[in-house]
């Protein structure tokens, strides 16, 4: 595993100059079951304006993606008016691995801090099969919230992160 600490990861909204780097995005077969593409999100943020795409970036170069959608977005999924939906989340299969899902997940708190100051509570759904996803998601501070949603390959856990403490990743 390559050393963070030499490496710059940072997040920012999508600007249409990185669209060729999301067109060679890549999945592995069993990921694409659980999460859009960039391309496939972005579709729908550029129907829905309470949808905002993110770029994740390692060593300058973008290498993840999620949406915050903000609004009637959060309404399946959690009861509070101040809550944000992280979606679509992923990092291209080429840089998984390395650690960069846990450093990103780490800057989400300061970023919706940053750009969303009413927002105080993340909410995200993953689906029960994508064990991996949970396990990132809970070192990072995300708990079961007990809320279950279908989505397209079945059940999900509504997990939630509460912005108004401090949240660390344990890995």
């Amino acid at each position: 595993m390559e050393n963070l600490q030499t490496k710059c990861v940072y997040l920012d909204f999508y600007n249409p100059t990185y669209k060729d780097s999301l067109v060679d995005y890549h999945l592995l077969e069993n990921q694409k079951a659980f999460t859009k593409t960039p391309i496939e999100a972005l579709k729908f943020c550029e129907q829905d304006q309470e949808r905002h795409p993110i770029l994740i970036f390692y060593n300058e170069k973008p290498v993840g993606f999620f949406v915050l959608h903000e609004g009637e977005g959060t309404k399946e999924f959690s009861d509070h008016h101040d809550a944000i939906l992280l979606r679509a989340y992923s990092i291209n299969s080429v840089f998984q691995g390395k650690g960069i899902a846990t450093q990103s997940l780490r800057l989400i708190p300061n970023f919706i801090k940053k750009y969303y100051p009413n927002i105080n509570e993340v909410v995200l759904a993953v689906n029960h099969q994508n064990f991996a996803a949970q396990h990132v998601y809970k070192s990072c501070g995300f708990v079961d919230t007990g809320r279950r949603a279908v989505g397209r390959s079945g059940e999900m856990y509504i997990y939630s992160l509460n912005l108004a403490s401090n949240n660390e990743c344990t890995e």
